[in-house]
């Protein structure tokens, strides 16, 4: 039908439906909108914070929308010989690796894995649209890379993949040519997640983790600042993430309010 009206030009359903249909995770339910993202998103900032350090679930790594202010940096070491397993997420074409909202738990002890969550959720909270990770970090080498992924985790603890993202160090400005970097020198680095749409229920965590691999959804980067296919050896990276008032590292997340008469 929806050939019909593209290229025959039919007048059915499709010339007078919304233009967008989300299905939304959490509640469940396909929705129908005018536009994609949503005019009426509320991008809201949700600050990084640690004290003791965020390195793997039993750190005290927390998500807030208050603004850090004086806090230590969290340190992890990536290996490149010893990366961060890809588990589920946005993978295609693969039985060895199979794609989906797998349980992201096997990774939580780990500590080159920063994990920031909110306290329990007092009431449903929709996002809807495009994330974007804002994180200061720096490293002692010339180059590395710095990944994100986010997750629903419900009152057993099940932690269910949404989106996933990373950078790399030198390529932070522009995918089209490298720039310096300086080790031990703090960079901001946008992380792009990608979109979801998901509502996080009473009593669930929105969940963030942190760290520099993501294999092998990812290729390795292996801290030596030579050309992936050239490359002959590798060195552990010590990572520094900043959250502090002037390093305010934050995850933007496009909340979306309920509508009127909305019951869920």
């Amino acid at each position: 039908k929806w050939f019909d009206y593209s290229l025959k030009e039919i007048k059915n359903e499709y010339s007078s439906s919304p233009p967008v249909r989300l299905f939304i995770m959490g509640d469940n339910v396909w929705r129908d909108e005018q536009e994609f993202p949503l005019a009426r998103t509320q991008y809201t900032k949700y600050f990084l914070h640690s004290v003791k350090g965020a390195n793997g679930v039993k750190g005290d790594g927390v998500l807030s929308q208050t603004p850090p202010g004086a806090e230590p940096p969290d340190r992890f070491d990536y290996d490149p010989n010893n990366p961060v397993p890809t588990i589920g997420g946005r993978l295609c074409c693969g039985q060895a690796l199979p794609p989906g909202p797998a349980d992201q738990r096997a990774n939580e002890s780990r500590s080159d894995v920063l994990v920031f969550s909110t306290p329990p959720l007092m009431q449903d909270v929709e996002v809807t649209g495009f994330i974007s990770l804002e994180l200061y970090a720096s490293t002692s080498a010339v180059d590395t890379d710095f990944t994100a992924l986010l997750v629903d985790v419900d009152q057993s603890g099940y932690a269910r993949f949404l989106t996933d993202g990373i950078v790399r160090a030198r390529y932070r400005e522009s995918t089209e040519r490298a720039s310096e970097s300086v080790a031990g020198k703090v960079y901001k680095y946008t992380i792009d997640l990608w979109a979801t749409g998901n509502v996080f229920k009473v009593g669930h965590h929105i969940r963030l983790y942190v760290s520099s691999s993501n294999f092998p959804r990812f290729n390795r980067n292996l801290n030596t600042g030579e050309e992936i296919l050239a490359a002959s050896r590798s060195v552990t990276a010590h990572q520094n993430i900043y959250h502090d008032a002037q390093y305010s590292s934050v995850l933007i997340l496009p909340v979306i309010p309920k509508l009127a008469g909305q019951s869920k």
